[in-house]
Parts: C-alpha cells; sequence; structure tokens
C-alpha cells in the first residue's frame, strides 16, 4: 500500500512537471493573433498581430523596418536591399524582377511587405500560397513618408516606435532645415505654383535616365520633386507628370544644376550633347548616392541637406 501511494505521488509530480513545462512553452510560443490589413492597392489581407519572420520586397521597407529597431525580424531580402550594412546577413530572394519565389516559401514566412515594383503576377502568386503579401508603395508627396513609416510600424508590431521617429524626422526638418522647409511642405501639399513659390531658386534637373535609351528625371508628381523644392531648388521638370522628358526641353532650359547618381555621374558628364550643358561645364553636377534621393525613406533628410548645401555654397 505504501509503495502504490509512492507511486501516485510520483506520477502526480511528473504530472505536474509536465502541465507546468507546456505552460511555459505556450507563453513563449508566436501570438496567432490576427487582424485585415487593406494595402496600398486596396487589397485586404489577414496579418499576424506580431509577425516573427518578414520577408522584405522593398529596399525602402527594409531601410524602414530597420530604422524601427527591428531588422531582427527579417529572414528575407532582394538583392537590391543594401542599407544599413546589416542586410548583408539576411538571405537575399532574388531581384525586383525575378523573385525566388521557391526561396521565399522556404523561409516560411509569416508575412511579407512589397513596394510597388514587385510584378503583380509575383504578389499573387505568393498569396495564392498562402502567404500573407502586402504593398506599402512609395508616395507623390515628401509627407507619404511618414504614412509609409505608420503603415510599416503597424505591420511589424512597432507603432508606438514609428510614431516616435515620425516626431524626430519633423523636429529634424525645423531644427538642421529650418522652418522655411517645413513650410515648403505645406505649399507643395496645398498644390502651390512651385514657380511662383520658388523665385530666384536655381534651376535643377535630376537624371533618372539618359542616353539612347531616352531621357527620365522625375516630374512635379513624385516626392523627388518635393526633395529638391525643400532644399531650395527649382525642379525643371516640375509641369511635367510621371519620368518621360524630353531632351530639347532639357537643351533648351539649360538648368543651373544636374542631380545623379554617384555612379552615373562620369559617364553623363563624358556623354554628348550633355557635354554642352551650363551645369556639366560649370562643376555643378552633384553626384549623389542614389538611395537617399531614389527610395523614399528616412534618409531623404540626408539627401536634402547635401542638396541644400550645394545650392548655398554656389551662390
Amino acid at each position: 500500500m505504501g509503495r502504490f501511494k509512492s507511486l501516485t505521488i510520483l506520477l502526480a509530480t511528473l504530472l505536474c512537471v509536465a502541465l507546468f513545462c507546456s505552460c511555459n512553452r505556450s507563453s513563449q510560443s508566436p501570438k496567432t493573433e490576427r487582424y485585415e490589413f487593406t494595402d496600398d492597392y486596396g487589397n485586404q489581407v489577414s496579418v499576424p498581430a506580431e509577425p516573427l519572420r518578414v520577408v522584405s520586397l522593398s529596399p525602402a521597407v527594409t531601410e524602414i523596418v530597420f530604422a524601427l529597431g527591428r531588422g531582427d525580424l527579417l529572414v528575407g531580402r532582394t538583392d537590391f536591399c543594401q542599407y544599413p550594412a546589416e542586410v548583408a546577413n539576411i538571405e537575399s530572394v532574388g531581384g525586383i524582377s525575378n523573385l525566388n519565389i521557391e526561396k521565399i516559401l522556404a523561409l516560411n514566412p509569416d508575412l511579407v511587405i512589397s513596394g510597388s515594383m514587385i510584378p503583380q503576377k509575383a504578389a499573387e502568386q505568393l498569396s495564392a500560397l498562402g502567404v500573407p503579401i502586402v504593398c506599402v508603395i512609395e508616395k507623390n508627396r515628401f509627407d507619404g513618408l511618414y504614412e509609409n513609416i505608420s503603415k510599416i510600424g503597424q505591420l511589424i508590431g512597432r507603432s508606438p516606435q514609428a510614431d516616435s521617429l515620425n516626431r524626430q524626422l519633423k523636429l529634424r526638418i525645423e531644427s538642421e532645415l529650418s522652418s522655411s522647409a517645413a513650410d515648403t511642405i505645406g505649399q507643395l501639399a496645398d498644390n502651390t505654383n512651385h514657380n511662383a513659390m520658388c523665385g530666384h531658386a536655381p534651376s535643377v534637373y535630376y537624371v533618372v535616365g539618359f542616353g539612347a535609351g531616352g531621357n527620365f528625371t522625375a516630374g512635379g508628381d513624385t516626392f523627388i520633386n518635393d526633395l529638391i523644392a525643400m532644399a531650395g531648388g527649382r525642379n525643371i521638370a516640375a509641369g511635367v507628370k510621371g519620368w518621360s522628358y524630353s531632351l530639347e526641353a532639357l537643351m533648351s532650359e539649360n538648368p543651373d544644376f544636374i542631380i545623379i547618381r554617384r555612379e552615373d555621374s562620369a559617364t553623363f558628364c563624358n556623354t554628348k550633347p550633355y557635354t554642352r550643358l551650363d551645369a556639366v561645364k560649370n562643376g555643378r553636377v552633384v553626384a549623389i548616392e542614389s538611395s537617399t534621393i531614389d527610395l523614399q525613406t528616412p534618409r531623404n533628410i540626408d539627401c536634402i541637406l547635401q542638396l541644400r548645401n550645394t545650392f548655398t555654397k554656389a551662390k
């Protein structure tokens, strides 16, 4: 009888230990709560409240996730996600137009966040395979940066941090760029005539593409136009919608400054007929790190500062 009682106590003890371990594992397991998120294309997507494995298909998204302090959530990124340096330790899933769907699936993400450059077919394929994919795209106005930070913050469970980052960026604009930059944002948002607003501001042309394939720039309906205006410049393509610009218009406008990606600067300056532009002849071709101006991220402010300093020194 005593032996049976001892065995009963032992079994009861083991059961309690097992229940404790089970409860402990349960408390450590990822939360499974989900909610409906409406992405920038109007798609309703069921996403996890606190994702633990995220694949970013946008360099801007990747940069913002790191800015929000959760780069550790990223298990996959594209070849074009190159900032900050830590992204080199994250598995690449290919380029923008040649995504490796099998690799994305192998990473077992509970959330994929893409941008506007991802082919619709790839997004539909991932969705059909049961992978939650949401699109957060760049906005036409500089202010859209704050919206994107808020959305990404919500998606990765960092809304308070997103609010804090947005406050810091706004304060930085006011302190480092002076109130005039903040005023410019408001005027642009109100569709104020940019030419009239800039007065004697230096004329500026941003090179997106050039040469035999055509000339492309950032028109007035792009956030890049806002960056130029906030830096104190006048975008000669402000009256153009989209990205295409004629060579004749460029040569005729003959802008004071050319802004171009650092890696394209030397080629542009040695290619005819661009060699005839005053900006090229006068050494006013501003070579800039492309990701600070092409992507809608917190580093846009660094771009504005660089351009403003360049414009100011040239006066």
